[in-house]
């Protein structure tokens, strides 16, 4: 967590580039990215700040100091409870600069880390650190469905899991493919023992065919298509958003395409999710 100092410190390094060169140093670092989390920290004396919109001016100039200084700058969502729950868990004392050092870098909970590049802190950076703390449970949830098959290197993938990860990447690409042009949002869950297992993401694709998805959410939906496919769990998919681009003319239709899988595959059906109406979306067997 990060004072008002303006050197940052660094939670721990990465390892040693090549040709004897000298390892890079990153710096992690953590960030209460609501008020609420902001006064639930306070008695661990996290920050000197008096209130949260301070406290991110603080943050924001450490994170510009720490781009300047370090080769890379990760952040994820110090959450105050899960903080908590983990100091129980290991016997910390959460007021101690090596609990909060341990927690960030806990290698469970890796997939939660960000890079941070510059990037809005607000308005940009902290809705995907609350975004990535929740997808990173997902992930948790999809790889122990898969006993911990997950995890492993795409190329040391179970023959099972990976034909499924290749299944599920290939139906969202198709997706993708047969949408066209335009910005959407797309949703997907798996009923999955332990609780139903979702992911979104946000999407722009270009009329060229170059998509635009943040690395962490492509990974989760790949995550969730895959458990639901390799447990053949039920589970549905939507996309909906506004089709077309500015060199059609500046032509947009509003679109909601859906689809259902009873486990082994995707097909065209009519689904309400998160509040969205979609009708049935293309047949994917249509799309290269």
């Amino acid at each position: 967590m990060p004072r008002n100092s303006r050197t940052p410190r660094s939670s721990r390094c990465t390892s040693a580039g090549a040709g004897g060169r000298r390892p890079e140093e990153a710096f992690v670092t953590g960030i209460l990215t609501s008020p609420e989390d902001f006064e639930l920290a306070r008695p661990w004396g996290l920050t000197e700040a008096a209130d949260h919109a301070g406290y991110l001016v603080d943050t924001a100039a450490l994170l510009t100091e720490a781009r300047r200084v370090f080769g890379t700058v990760q952040a994820r969502m110090f959450h105050p409870g899960d903080f908590a729950d983990f100091c129980l868990l290991h016997g910390l004392d959460p007021a101690e600069q090596t609990a909060r050092d341990r927690y960030l870098v806990n290698p469970p909970l890796q997939t939660q880390l960000l890079p941070y590049q510059g990037e809005d802190l607000v308005g940009d950076f902290l809705p995907r650190l609350v975004r990535a703390r929740e997808g990173g449970l997902t992930l948790r949830h999809a790889d122990l469905l898969l006993d911990g098959g997950l995890c492993a290197a795409q190329e040391q993938l179970p023959p099972q899991i990976r034909q499924a990860y290749e299944q599920g990447s290939e139906i969202f690409r198709r997706m993708l493919v047969g949408a066209g042009a335009g910005t959407f949002q797309f949703h997907c869950v798996v009923d999955a023992p332990g609780g139903r297992l979702q992911a979104d993401a946000r999407i722009l694709r270009w009329e060229d065919g170059v998509v635009r998805i943040n690395d962490e959410d492509l990974d989760l939906v790949c995550a969730v298509l895959c458990a639901g496919l390799a447990r053949e769990l039920p589970g549905a998919a939507l996309l909906h958003g506004s089709q077309g681009s500015a060199g059609s003319c500046g032509e947009y239709r509003q679109v909601a395409w859906a689809w259902q899988s009873t486990g082994f595959g995707y097909a065209p059906a009519a689904v309400e999710l998160d509040g969205v109406e979609a009708r049935p979306g293309f047949s994917l067997g249509s799309v290269c």
